[in-house]
C-alpha cells in the first residue's frame, strides 16, 4: 500500500476518499476510506483544540499580565497614600463617589425598565433618531404583513436632492425591532442625508399579521422598492441596504423580483451559515449541539403559534456573557454621569422584543441557517417558487469584518463561490460584486459604530454614484488614502479585481462544513417526528393567556420590568438620584481604591471570558465528535451536495456568450469606447474610483452616451465585457470595424485616455494596452495627456468631477 503514508498529511476527506476509490478490493477500499474519514474528523477536533488552546493561552496570558501590572500600580498608590497620610481622604472620597454612582445606576436601570414598559405599550415603534412618515403600510397590501415603508424626514439643515439616488435601509428582524440603522446622527441614515440622498426605511411592527409568511414579506419589500421608484422617476434606481438578516432578505427579494436592478448593500449578512473558521464562530454549532428546527417549532407552539424574538436575543446575549451580563453595566457604573443617555438609547432597541409567526421562523431555520438551502439552490420562497441567487440583476456590495463573530467573512462571502462557476460566469451574467473586509469591528459595530458610519458607510455611499460604470466582475474595495477631516473627510479608494481564490483565502478550508449536512438531515427528521407525535399535544395544552404569560415571564423581559417603577423598592432611588444632579464628579485619577476597582472589574470580566472560551471549545469539539464521524458523514451525504456549477469550458457555450461574440464586429462609437475602457481596466487589475467617476460622468452626461437609456447602457457594458473576456485579442483587432474613420477613432481614444488619467499615472500594463489599441486603430502612440473631457458639450456649463451626475 504505497499510498498509506498519505494519511499522515493534513486530512482532506474528499481527497483521501478519491485516492482509495480505485483500490481493487472494494471492502478494503471502503475500510480505508472510513479510516481516512475517522482520522479527518480527529484532525478537525485536534485543530479545534489547538486553536482554542492557543487563543486562550495567548489572550489570557497577555490580559493577566496587563491586569497584574495595574494591580501593582494600585498597590503602589495605596502605599503612597499611607505614607502621605492621605488614605483616609482617598477612602472617604471613594466611598462617597461609589455610593452616589450606585444610586444613579439603580435609577438608570429603573428608567430603562420604564422605557421598556412604555415602548411595549406603544407597540415597539422604530427607535429612529429621525422623524418619519408611513408611505406604504404592509397591512394594506394584497398579501398583508407587518412591514412598513417609512420616508425619513430630513432634519433641519439637511437638503435632499430629489434627483439623487434614494436609499432604502432594511433592518434585521432577528428578535429586535427596526431602527438600528438610524438611531443616531452618525449612522447609515445620517451618511445618506449628508450626501443629499432621499432616505427610506423598511420597518416592521412588533406583532406579525395572523397569516404572514416570509413570502408575504418578500413581496412587500419588492412593492416598497417599486413605490420609491415611482416617487423618484428621474433618479437612478434606489439602493437597498440590508443589515444582518435584512441582508439575506434583500438578496431573496431581488432574486425573486428581477426587475429590481438598483444596487444592493449587504452589511454583515449571513448568507452561507455553515461557513466559518475552526476555533471561532461558535454560534454556527447551535443546531448541532442544542437542537435543530424542532426547537423553534416547540417554542412557537408554546407561544400560541408565535415565536418570541426574545429567544433570539438571548442567544446573542449568551454568545458574549462578560459583555452582556457584566461589562456594559460596569461601564455604566464607572461613567454613569456620561453614559446614561447612550446606555438608555441602545437599551431601548436591545430591549424591544419582536415576534415571528411559526412559518416564518421555521423557514429561516430550515431553509437558511440549518438547511443552508439558499446557497445550495434548493430554497423555495413558497411551493413552486424557487430562489436562484444567479437571477439577481442588481450590483452587490458586501461589507463584512474579521471581528464579527456572528456573521464572519466566510458566511458573508462564500455564497459567491458556491453560486457561480468562476469570475467569468459573474461577467457573463453582467453582475458586479464588490466586497470590503474590515479588520476588527464587531457585528453590531457594522451598523451602530460612528467610526464605521464616517468611513466605510460613507465610502459605500460614495461608490453608489458610479457602480453602474464598473465593468462586470468581482472586486475588493480598498481604501488607498484619506484627505480632510470630519464630514469633509474624503477617502480615495480602488477596486481591485479578485478571483475566487482570493475569497477562498479568507477561509481556513471548507472541510469543516461536511458535518453540517448531517445536522441538516437530522433536523429534518426531528422536525417530522415532532410534527407528527408531539405537536398536537403541545398545541392543545397552550391557550393565548398562557402564551402571553410565558412571554412576559421570559428572562429577557423580567430583567426589565422588575427594575421599573412597578417595583416600589426603587422609588427612594429616584428621589435620591434627583438630589445628585449637581454632585461633585471629580474623583482623583490616582485614587488607589478607584484603581483597585478597575482591576477587580477586569479580573471578573476575564473570568467570564475564560468561561466563554472554554465553553466554545467544548461546543465545537462536541459538535465534531457527534457529527464529524464517518457514520454521520454518510448520513448527511444527501444534504451535502452543492449546486451543480458549469465547468469553465462550458461557459463559452452559454447563449449570452455566443450572442455577444456574434456581434464582435457590430456596434459604433459607444460600443468601442466601452470595450476599450474594459480592456484598460483588465490590463491593470484595479480601477481607481477617480477613474470610475470620470467614466460615470462620460457614460451618463456626454453625447452620445446620454441619449442611451440605463438599460441600453448596461447592455453595452455587459456585452463588451463578455467579448473582452472570451475573445481578448480579437476584441482589439475588430475595433477598427466599430470606428471606421480617423476622426472618430481619435475622439474615442481621447475619451478613453481622459478617463484613464495622465500617462505618468498609468501602470506599465495599462500604457502597453493603450498603445496596442491605438496601433490597431492605425493611430500614432499616445504622448500627451488628455486632461479635459473631449466629449463634453461646452453648452452644458460647469460641472464637478467628484460628484454624481445629479449633483449641482
Amino acid at each position: 500500500m504505497s499510498t498509506l503514508p498519505a494519511l499522515t498529511a493534513p486530512f482532506e476527506t474528499s481527497t483521501i476518499a478519491a485516492e482509495y476509490a480505485a483500490l481493487p478490493s472494494k471492502p478494503l477500499g471502503a475500510s480505508v476510506t472510513a479510516l481516512a474519514e475517522t482520522m479527518a474528523a480527529g484532525d478537525l477536533m485536534l485543530r479545534s483544540l489547538t486553536s482554542h488552546a492557543e487563543a486562550i493561552s495567548h489572550t489570557h496570558n497577555e490580559r493577566t499580565k496587563s491586569t497584574m501590572e495595574r494591580f501593582a500600580e494600585a498597590v503602589r498608590a495605596l502605599n503612597a497614600s499611607v505614607a502621605n497620610a492621605t488614605i483616609t481622604d482617598h477612602a472617604s472620597a471613594y466611598m462617597r463617589d461609589a455610593m452616589e454612582r450606585s444610586i444613579l445606576v439603580v435609577d438608570v436601570m429603573r428608567e430603562r425598565g420604564d422605557n421598556f414598559l412604555e415602548h411595549e405599550a406603544a407597540g415597539c415603534p422604530p427607535v429612529l433618531a429621525y422623524d418619519y412618515e408611513v408611505v406604504v403600510d404592509g397591512r394594506d397590501l394584497p398579501r398583508p404583513c407587518n412591514y412598513q415603508l417609512l420616508r425619513i424626514i430630513p432634519p433641519k439643515g439637511v437638503t435632499v436632492l430629489e434627483r439623487k439616488r434614494p436609499y432604502i435601509i432594511v433592518d434585521p428582524r432577528a428578535g429586535h425591532g427596526a431602527g438600528i440603522g438610524g438611531f443616531k446622527p452618525d449612522s447609515q441614515v445620517g451618511v445618506a442625508f449628508h450626501d443629499g440622498h432621499p432616505v427610506y426605511f423598511v420597518a416592521f411592527r412588533r406583532d406579525p399579521e395572523p397569516t404572514q409568511t416570509l413570502a408575504d414579506v418578500t413581496h412587500a419589500e419588492a412593492t416598497f422598492v417599486r413605490k420609491v421608484m415611482e416617487l423618484h422617476p428621474n433618479s437612478p434606481r434606489p439602493v437597498m441596504a440590508g443589515n444582518c438578516q435584512g441582508g439575506w432578505g434583500v438578496l431573496v427579494t431581488n432574486a425573486t423580483h428581477t426587475d429590481l436592478t438598483g444596487p444592493i448593500v449587504l452589511n454583515g449578512a449571513p448568507v452561507a451559515p455553515w461557513s466559518g473558521e475552526i476555533g471561532k464562530n461558535p454560534m454556527r454549532y447551535n443546531a448541532g449541539v442544542l437542537g435543530g428546527t424542532w426547537v423553534p417549532m416547540l417554542l412557537s407552539d408554546l407561544g400560541g403559534g408565535v415565536f418570541d424574538g426574545a429567544n433570539l436575543v438571548m442567544n446573542f446575549t449568551l454568545l458574549n456573557p462578560s459583555r452582556n451580563f457584566f461589562k456594559k453595566y460596569y461601564d455604566l457604573y464607572a461613567k454613569v454621569d456620561d453614559m446614561r443617555e447612550r446606555f438608555l438609547s441602545f437599551e431601548r432597541w436591545w430591549g424591544g422584543y419582536f415576534l415571528l409567526n411559526e412559518p416564518e421562523i421555521r423557514w429561516i431555520v430550515s431553509q437558511l441557517f440549518v438547511g443552508n438551502k439558499l446557497v445550495r439552490n434548493e430554497a423555495q420562497l413558497e411551493p413552486g417558487h424557487p430562489i436562484d441567487l444567479k437571477g439577481i440583476q442588481a450590483p452587490i456590495i458586501v461589507f463584512t469584518s474579521h471581528g464579527d463573530n456572528i456573521t464572519p467573512p466566510q458566511q458573508a462571502l462564500n455564497w459567491i463561490i458556491d453560486t457561480y462557476s468562476d469570475v467569468d460566469e459573474i461577467k457573463i451574467r453582467g453582475q458586479r460584486i464588490v466586497y470590503m473586509i474590515h479588520p476588527d469591528i464587531g457585528h453590531l459595530g457594522i451598523f451602530v459604530s460612528s467610526r464605521i458610519a464616517k468611513k466605510e458607510h460613507t465610502e459605500v455611499a460614495s461608490t453608489m454614484k458610479t457602480i453602474e460604470a464598473l465593468a462586470p466582475g468581482l472586486y475588493e474595495m480598498k481604501v488607498d488614502s484619506v484627505e480632510g477631516h470630519g464630514h469633509d473627510r474624503r477617502y480615495f479608494v480602488s477596486f481591485a479585481e479578485r478571483t475566487f481564490d482570493d475569497i477562498r483565502a479568507v477561509d481556513d478550508g471548507r472541510d469543516d462544513e461536511t458535518a453540517f449536512a448531517a445536522v441538516a438531515r437530522a433536523s429534518e427528521l426531528q422536525a417530522e417526528l415532532y410534527d407528527a407525535f408531539a405537536r398536537p399535544f403541545v398545541q392543545a395544552a397552550v391557550q393565548e393567556p398562557t402564551a402571553h404569560a410565558m412571554r412576559m415571564m421570559h428572562p429577557m423581559r423580567v430583567g426589565h420590568w422588575m427594575f421599573s417603577s412597578l417595583n416600589p423598592f426603587l422609588q427612594p432611588y429616584k428621589a435620591a438620584a434627583g438630589m445628585l444632579e449637581n454632585r461633585d464628579k471629580d474623583l482623583a485619577a490616582d485614587n488607589p481604591f478607584k484603581l483597585m476597582e478597575t482591576v477587580y472589574a477586569d479580573l471578573y470580566e476575564q473570568s467570564l471570558d475564560m468561561y466563554r472560551d472554554w465553553r466554545d471549545s467544548v461546543y465545537e469539539m462536541s459538535f465534531y465528535a457527534a457529527w464529524g464521524a464517518p457514520w454521520a458523514q454518510a448520513y448527511g451525504k444527501p444534504n451535502a451536495a452543492k449546486r451543480v456549477l458549469k465547468h469553465k469550458d462550458e461557459l463559452r457555450g452559454l447563449p449570452e456568450v455566443k450572442l455577444a461574440l456574434l456581434h464582435i464586429d457590430d456596434g459604433g462609437f459607444e460600443d468601442a469606447v466601452v470595450r476599450m475602457l474594459i480592456m484598460l481596466a483588465d490590463s491593470r487589475g484595479t480601477v481607481r474610483r477617480d477613474r470610475l467617476e470620470r467614466a460615470s460622468r462620460v457614460l451618463t452626461q456626454d453625447k452620445p452616451f446620454r441619449e442611451l437609456s440605463m438599460e441600453e447602457r448596461a447592455r453595452i457594458i455587459h456585452e463588451q465585457t463578455i467579448i473582452v473576456t472570451f475573445a481578448g485579442a480579437q476584441a482589439v483587432e475588430t475595433l477598427q470595424n466599430l470606428l471606421t474613420d480617423e476622426e472618430t477613432r481619435q475622439r474615442a481614444c481621447a475619451a478613453v485616455q481622459y478617463i484613464a488619467g495622465p500617462i505618468g499615472e498609468m501602470s506599465p500594463e495599462t500604457l502597453t494596452m493603450l498603445q496596442r489599441i491605438r496601433s490597431a486603430l492605425s493611430l500614432p502612440p499616445a504622448s500627451d495627456d488628455v486632461l479635459e473631457d473631449p466629449l463634453r458639450d461646452p453648452n452644458d456649463g460647469p460641472w464637478f468631477q467628484v460628484l454624481d451626475p445629479a449633483a449641482e
